[in-house]
């Protein structure tokens, strides 16, 4: 999301397509940490080729979690956010949008929600999956592309549960944000009512979620996405719902914490227990 931000403050906010930074060089591996890791290639539905990494749990899985990443960069440099995933006991793909890394095509919103439908289906049809146990965690724009996907995608009845953290609640409102937090641009901030795509908005689809848990994470430092994005997210939704406000932690930072990789480990157990 740095890059995010410093589009926005120089004005480049006015196009959907900003949302997206991708690199395509892969930059690191799991195998760097030592994690045992696989290389999945799948097709989205209109044919572009996509990559993700699949890291298995150590040990009987309690469940698998989808990793969608946020705006910049690719899965090479994020994977490390969900590393310690596997140790708790949990199996992760961790999926690059089109357009990022070893993946094909052009970025865009209503592709990333086809390339997620992609993953839903690779783990629904991978051995040692447990297909009654998935659960669907998105930091920053992979969070506002998580609740969207969880209120209207193909495969949202087998999700068990969704995580995000950092996320954003509506794209036309955190491009005003920025907009007017840069006196060049503050006269401009009216212009994402014209120009960005607000079709995938989270706050329009947040309420849908409902009976699905849905967990919001964020860090009361966050000065990319502020805090006031999940506290509104959270208003929206219905129950089942939870907010964890972690005061010290900046944009993505909360899960830096031991201690709320635990917790949040503790939670996924419990809502996907049957």
């Amino acid at each position: 999301m740095r890059a995010l931000a410093l589009l926005f403050a120089f004005g480049l906010a006015g196009c959907t397509s900003t949302f997206f930074q991708p690199h395509r060089v892969l930059v690191h591996t799991p195998a760097e940490l030592g994690l045992a890791f696989e290389e999945v290639r799948l097709r989205a539905e209109d044919g572009v080729a996509l990559n993700a990494w699949y890291l298995p749990a150590r040990g009987a899985p309690a469940a698998t979690v989808l990793y969608l990443h946020g705006n910049a960069e690719n899965i090479s440099t994020h994977f490390a956010n969900v590393a310690w995933m596997p140790a708790a006991g949990f199996n992760v793909l961790a999926l690059d949008y089109r357009g990022y890394g070893a993946s094909e095509g052009s970025p865009s919103l209503a592709g990333a929600q086809l390339d997620i439908d992609a993953a839903m289906h690779a783990l629904l049809e991978r051995p040692g999956v447990d297909r009654r146990r998935i659960v669907l965690f998105g930091q920053s724009l992979g969070g506002a592309l998580a609740i969207h996907y969880a209120a209207h995608g193909a495969y949202r009845s087998s999700l068990r549960a969704l995580v995000t953290d950092s996320a954003f609640s509506d794209y036309r409102a955190i491009t005003r944000e920025k907009l007017a937090g840069f006196f060049l641009t503050w006269p401009f901030q009216w212009l994402p009512w014209l120009t960005v795509d607000n079709d995938y908005s989270p706050a329009a689809s947040v309420a849908a979620l409902s009976p699905l848990p849905l967990l919001l994470i964020h860090g009361e430092r966050d000065v990319v996405v502020p805090a006031s994005h999940s506290r509104r997210l959270y208003a929206l939704a219905r129950e089942p719902k939870e907010l964890w406000l972690v005061p010290e932690a900046g944009h993505i930072q909360a899960l830096r914490s031991a201690e709320l990789r635990a917790r949040l480990a503790d939670y996924l157990r419990r809502v996907t227990a049957i």
